[in-house]
């Protein structure tokens, strides 16, 4: 299965997605990726915790949830067919052996069993209604091999396209006393072809990107503290949009 769907007849507005929610290598891969146990429970395979939160964040917003089923690694979901990272041969300084030498039938299988009917669930789950608002929650590691440690606890990513949601939450975030908010940050969120941009930019969608530190999420105790803050937050952003 390339997905999981929780909530599907729940009435809520919002959709929400987890695009990084597994680190599951299909058992078709013989032999897997090539890397080390180890490295499959790192960020680089999956955004560690975020399923957690976005199923929690479903439940209190009454609303359904759509999170892939499948590694990261093995095709990336978030980004546009065309994209150079949609099979990643290099991340945060693992190399990943079996995608070195990929030849382009096993890229188009990959996007035919995996990556496509992910997003032709997603789109069904948005057509639901029409003001269905897109609510992607992903997770960033706190610091990539080699680089600065990264001190915002959320980040709350968007297209310059469309910031109506982002930009409000991230002024009610920064009103939080304990948290450090992230504009666009740990980068940019407009990243033409992903999955926001597919289902919400170009289609007129409200929509915001949410990343939260993965070593504040590692528990289910953590993830659904984090959602129980958070859902309350964006049900008063969006209705201060409608008013």
């Amino acid at each position: 299965m390339a997905f999981q769907i929780s909530g599907e007849d729940r009435p809520g507005r919002w959709l929400v997605t987890c695009d990084h929610a597994s680190n599951r290598v299909p058992d078709t891969m013989i032999g897997g990726l090539g890397i080390a146990a180890e490295d499959m429970e790192r960020h680089i395979a999956y955004d560690v915790g975020a399923a957690g939160v976005a199923q929690a964040l479903g439940v209190a917003l009454d609303s359904p949830v759509i999170c892939s089923d499948f590694s990261r690694l093995v095709i990336d979901p978030n980004r546009g067919e065309d994209d150079p990272t949609l099979v990643m041969r290099l991340y945060d300084g693992t190399i990943i052996p079996a995608n070195r030498h990929l030849p382009e039938a096993e890229i188009e299988h990959r996007l035919q069993t995996l990556y496509r009917p992910y997003h032709a669930a997603l789109a069904c789950l948005a057509a639901r209604r029409p003001d269905t608002v897109i609510l992607a929650i992903h997770s960033f590691t706190p610091c990539l091999r080699g680089r600065e440690p990264r001190p915002w606890h959320v980040g709350v990513l968007y297209s310059h396209l469309d910031d109506r949601l982002s930009r409000p939450l991230i002024a009610r975030l920064r009103a939080e006393p304990d948290l450090c908010i992230g504009d666009n940050q740990p980068y940019s969120g407009h990243l033409p072809g992903d999955a926001v941009d597919r289902h919400a930019l170009q289609t007129g969608r409200h929509n915001t990107l949410i990343e939260l530190r993965n070593d504040l999420i590692g528990t289910a105790d953590e993830q659904q503290a984090w959602a129980a803050r958070l859902a309350p937050i964006l049900t008063e952003v969006l209705s201060g949009l409608e008013t």
